[in-house]
């Protein structure tokens, strides 16, 4: 008898990107290529192999290609020679951009809002996460619908050069269908919201305590260390979208309860703010922050910042915070020792080698015993109002 011969399962190809950064005025050429570097590896996350990188310096953004006529058609001759699937664009781009950049240049075309929402579609695990998604990407596609249809107009006969017939029309009814799926999903995050305060209010009286941080600053992995929350821990970014919460052990007999967040980006989609804004609540009803540094970044201080700024549109500004710089032990002595004198009051971890991990549980429990004498004083407080409250005549 033959032996019976089974199809050999090829791994499937990836797709192929070139990179395209601007430096401007605003923006050093030092700055491009770090966030080039980064696009690069939203771009990996995404699951595309990167051929090649263009950097384009102009003293501005081109209205119509953001990089110039010229450039386009010269990256349009490189995508053609080395068969690249994709452009992406470290900038956000229009419709119009868009569909000039398309004529000019054979290839799918891509910005990095696009490339972020496409990874938090392919890491969205809960269906809050999913609708919270796709909110997203329904808000960014609208403003970018363009009027693909408006040939038909000629075959119909229509009035007017794309102005009228059955490819406006077309173009009109997936807007307001567009628009009409948006608020649906909406009123399903609210209906999770509810759900999610009531959570809260069980909750009460505990002392919560929140992951914030740059997207790969080890959160989820320094989350595992505290309570081993089995929380996924890998080397992409936005490997965690969903809201993680695990009990703490911060002392004998003491609980805390600690849970992780989405990260936060550089150029981070407007529309993915807003929608996530019920998983970060977790961060903003939260008794205390951890903001988790990555410490071995050479863009650690543009990333505090990036975070700081997020916080502040979230609404979150008077809860107390603590900086955890994480990953220490791939810096030098030198280098760690000079981060630990800049930044006295912060607190050094490796959650990847748990060292550290008392020091910051230590941290904890003063804040935790902070809290409680602060809820204790306003009791009294409240309790004394009532007490002696002048008895209505």
């Amino acid at each position: 008898m033959g032996v019976e011969e089974r199809p050999y399962k090829t791994r499937k190809k990836r797709e192929t990107a070139l990179l395209v950064g601007v430096a401007t005025r605003e923006v050093t050429t030092r700055q491009a290529n770090e966030h080039l570097a980064e696009l690069e590896r939203l771009a990996d996350t995404a699951g595309a192999e990167v051929l090649e990188k263009v950097l384009q310096r102009r003293p501005s953004f081109d209205s119509s290609t953001l990089i110039g006529e010229g450039k386009a058609k010269e990256i349009g001759k490189i995508v053609e020679e080395r068969e690249v699937d994709i452009v992406l664009f470290d900038e956000d781009l229009s419709g119009s951009q868009i569909k000039k950049l398309e004529s000019l240049i054979k290839a799918k075309i891509m910005d990095r809002s696009g490339i972020i929402l496409d990874i938090f579609a392919k890491h969205a695990r809960t269906a809050e996460a999913k609708i919270q998604v796709e909110v997203a990407q329904l808000e960014y596609m609208l403003p970018r619908l363009t009027r693909a249809w408006t040939h038909l107009s000629r075959q119909a006969g229509g009035v007017g050069i794309g102005m009228r017939g059955p490819g406006e029309t077309q173009l009109e009814t997936d807007r307001r269908a567009i628009r009409k799926r948006i608020s649906d999903l909406k009123k399903k995050l609210e209906k999770v919201e509810v759900s999610r305060v009531s959570q809260r209010e069980r909750r009460k009286g505990s002392f919560h305590v929140a992951l914030v941080g740059y997207t790969n600053a080890g959160k989820s992995t320094l989350m595992n260390a505290l309570t081993d929350a089995g929380v996924e821990a890998v080397d992409k970014l936005f490997a965690t979208l969903d809201a993680t919460t695990r009990k703490l052990w911060i002392g004998t007999n003491r609980e805390a309860v600690l849970s992780d967040t989405v990260g936060f980006i550089r150029k981070l989609p407007v529309g993915l703010v807003t929608s996530f804004k019920s998983t970060l609540g977790v961060a903003a009803q939260a008794s205390f922050i951890l903001n988790v540094v990555d410490a071995s970044s050479p863009d650690f201080e543009e990333q505090m910042e990036i975070t700081a700024r997020i916080l502040t549109e979230l609404g979150i500004v008077d809860t107390p915070r603590l900086t955890v710089f994480n990953k220490v032990d791939r810096l030098d002595p030198e280098h760690a020792d000079s981060l630990r004198e800049h930044y006295a009051d912060a607190v050094f971890v490796s959650a990847e080698q748990k060292t550290g991990l008392e020091a910051l549980r230590e941290r904890l429990r003063a804040a935790c015993d902070h809290a409680s004498f602060q809820e204790s004083v306003a009791e009294t407080e409240a309790l004394s109002a009532n007490t002696f409250e002048s008895p209505s005549v």
